[in-house]
């Protein structure tokens, strides 16, 4: 495994639209898993492909030691809202507060090609918003109220909601 760089905010890449994977290769299953590695080394609980440079629908999220590969994901229910503070893997030492829905049901594809629904709520459901928000374009920066810049805040989990 690899780690990779992340993009900061102003990488075109991470303003692109991402494109579907319609072909798991080894590569796939590679990128994913430097991808994962990337995101331990940088604390955070998830990372999308554009964060490394890759135009392509990926995310692998990690909330409660539980790791989640998710290829071509949609969101295809969200119920309830909820407001917390978060930070980007991609906007270092930047916060601002963000509405998500505070459960939603996902559909997508995992690393072998099964499709798969996945409930969540909570942690895990804000930090799947926050990185299929990278697949469309958009940073937490576009849509966050009280925007700051805190050096050494604490961690506590989207890619890096904190």
């Amino acid at each position: 495994m690899s780690l990779l760089e992340i993009k900061k905010a102003g990488d075109p890449v991470l303003k692109q639209k991402c494109v579907e994977i319609t072909k798991i290769t080894k590569k796939t299953k590679k990128l994913l898993d430097d991808m994962a590695e990337t995101m331990y080394a940088n604390d955070g609980v998830g990372i999308a492909a554009p964060q490394i440079g890759e135009s392509i629908r990926a995310i692998v999220v990690d909330v409660n030691k539980k790791r989640y590969d998710i290829l071509n994901p949609v969101i295809i229910y969200r119920e309830g809202s909820a407001v917390d503070t978060e930070g980007c893997l991609s906007c270092p030492d930047i916060y601002g507060e963000v509405e998500r829905a505070e459960k939603i049901v996902l559909q997508y594809l995992t690393r072998y090609g099964k499709i798969k629904e996945l409930e969540a709520e909570g942690l895990l459901a804000r930090c799947i918003q926050h990185e299929t928000d990278h697949l469309d374009g958009r940073l937490f920066i576009d849509i966050a109220q009280n925007i700051r810049e805190e050096k050494n805040h604490k961690k506590r989990g989207a890619d890096s909601v904190k």
